[in-house]
């Protein structure tokens, strides 16, 4: 019986599956380069980063490069194990 309800909501932004799929396979990568790779807006970026970083899926590390802010982004373990759950949970929806 497929079960959809083991799916994660905060997964269900075609945004925030990009965020977490360029964190899965990156250790760190800064503002400018997810906002190329995913061509979105500072502002999208900027709201759901922030939505993943308090569900504590990924971390965000804010310094100063000479004097210039650097915005930076990885995912933490626990959301590591949330997105491959969710996409373990996919492929069975997709009965793979």
């Amino acid at each position: 019986m497929l079960n959809i309800n083991q799916l994660n909501k905060e997964f269900e932004s075609r945004v925030r599956l990009g965020i977490m799929s360029v964190l899965m396979v990156n250790d760190w990568v800064d503002f400018t380069e997810m906002k190329t790779l995913l061509e979105i807006t500072d502002g999208n970026l900027a709201s759901h980063s922030s939505a993943l970083e308090k569900s504590n899926f990924i971390e965000i590390k804010k310094e100063f490069v000479g004097k210039k802010p650097k915005t930076s982004y990885r995912v933490t373990q626990i959301g590591r194990k949330a997105f491959e759950e969710h996409l373990a949970a996919l492929e069975k929806l997709l009965g793979r």
